[in-house]
């Protein structure tokens, strides 16, 4: 600093406070380090006055099988704390349909009631379960990019709660790294082509990674039903927990409802 300025003098200046970023509503996602996806979708998903969303990274493999999915739990209490309490979060969502699918839901839940007692918090399979509800969709086609292991699993959660999965399909890739770059015209023709049976009244398309988000409404129409995936229907659970209501007629169906 030279001579001419070294000694200047620094004037304080008042300032006052507002409520901030995500006023309505602050919401807390546990994202995979691994995942391409999420973040880019919700920004979509949740872009909605007074609504802000806070991101931690939650580390993982890229390769995706029932053990290193059962691993992520030792690396969720440490992501869900990386989330400070003075945000005041309203819900907190961890992003991984088929982690909650193999740690198990309940679980996720308690781990992150743990770090955020008091909270309302979710993951893609139970919101899922949610919106599907809320749809009124019993009769299940889903598809995953999961190997069979995984997909069997997942389908096995849902027949639990009386969703009954009556097709099936799957891209069989456990690289999540590559998962992330399938394109939008194989995810739309894959929900075409495990929803176009009779037998099924509704599609879930699996895993965060999937960039799922922006086929919806164009399948929805295409099979005349509804139509949701893991960050869409997370999203929306979300939004519902932490009590906001607004509708978003460019997302599908799904953001018409209330919950069930």
């Amino acid at each position: 600093m030279d001579e001419l300025h070294k000694d200047m003098r620094i004037e304080r200046l008042p300032f006052t406070t507002d409520a901030g970023a995500g006023a309505r509503a602050r919401l807390g996602l546990l994202v995979l380090e691994s995942d391409q996806t999420m973040e880019w979708e919700f920004r979509d998903l949740t872009h909605l006055p007074g609504v802000s969303v806070y991101h931690a990274r939650l580390a993982n493999a890229t390769t995706v099988t029932p053990e290193t999915l059962a691993a992520m739990e030792q690396e969720l209490p440490v992501a869900a704390r990386l989330l400070p309490d003075y945000l005041g979060l309203k819900a907190i969502g961890y992003g991984c349909t088929s982690g909650a699918t193999i740690i198990g839901e309940d679980r996720v839940a308690e781990i992150i009631a743990t770090a955020h007692p008091g909270v309302p918090s979710t993951n893609p399979l139970s919101a899922a379960k949610a919106a599907l509800a809320a749809l009124g969709v019993s009769r299940l086609g889903l598809l995953t990019p999961y190997t069979p292991d995984v997909t069997k699993a997942m389908q096995a959660r849902f027949e639990a709660v009386g969703i009954s999965v009556r097709v099936v399909g799957s891209f069989y890739e456990e690289s999540d790294e590559v998962v992330g770059r399938v394109d939008a015209a194989s995810i739309l023709q894959g929900v075409i082509s495990v929803g176009s049976s009779e037998d099924v009244d509704g599609v879930f398309v699996s895993c965060t990674s999937l960039r799922a988000a922006s086929v919806i409404p164009e399948a929805e129409r295409a099979l005349n039903k509804p139509v949701t995936a893991s960050n869409h229907a997370l999203a929306w659970h979300l939004l519902r927990l932490a009590e906001i209501p607004d509708t978003n007629p460019n997302a599908g169906r799904l953001f018409q409802m209330q919950l069930a």
